[in-house]
């Protein structure tokens, strides 16, 4: 079986590209993990970020944006003393700015999903790339809904984070031509 280069050698890379990466995530509080979890992953490896998972899950009440939305100063200081997750103050605080932000964008628009998904008019972006070093960092799509997030509150969604979150949620389909998850996802 042929994956793609970037997740060989580690079984949890490899069963999050086997069955995670790239797979279409259109359920709220799924994408506000997702976004959550690139946001952490910010000048870090993904890897980190996966082996720390089942942590961040429990620290951040299984990634209920409504809970998150409301930590006060207390749970922000529990979470900077939380040593099974990411402990970078900033990145803590963004994330309960970004769930208020993810929430208005709810009432405003019905769903997260929607919004996000409305960039790739509802379909993911079907790329075709032969070898790793072709995959980009950030695309101009990539650079248009960070900034729009940006506008609307959102910390820490730079291109790069927003990139791998479309790659991430299913919004492009970077798997490789040879890598047996791209059929499948096309």
């Amino acid at each position: 079986m042929t994956r793609c280069d970037w997740c060989k050698g580690d079984p949890i890379y490899e069963t999050y590209h086997d069955e995670e990466w790239g797979v279409p995530v259109k359920d709220d509080q799924r994408l506000f993990e997702f976004l959550t979890l690139e946001t952490f992953q910010a000048g870090l490896s993904w890897i980190t970020v996966l082996k720390k998972r089942e942590h961040f899950r429990m620290a951040f009440d299984q990634f209920n944006f409504e809970k998150v939305a409301k930590y006060g100063p207390s749970k922000i200081l529990e979470l900077e003393n939380n040593v099974g997750i990411i402990r970078n103050k900033l990145k803590i605080k963004a994330a309960v700015g970004n769930a208020q932000a993810f929430i208005k964008i709810r009432e405003e628009l019905g769903s997260f999903s929607d919004y996000i998904w409305a960039f790739v008019n509802h379909q993911p972006i079907q790329n075709k790339f032969s070898k790793l070093s072709d995959l980009p960092a950030n695309t101009p799509l990539s650079d248009a809904i960070s900034s729009d997030l940006k506008t609307r509150g959102f910390k820490f969604v730079g291109s790069t984070v927003i990139y791998a979150h479309m790659q991430a949620t299913g919004m492009v389909n970077d798997h490789l031509q040879t890598c047996f998850r791209f059929r499948e996802l096309s």
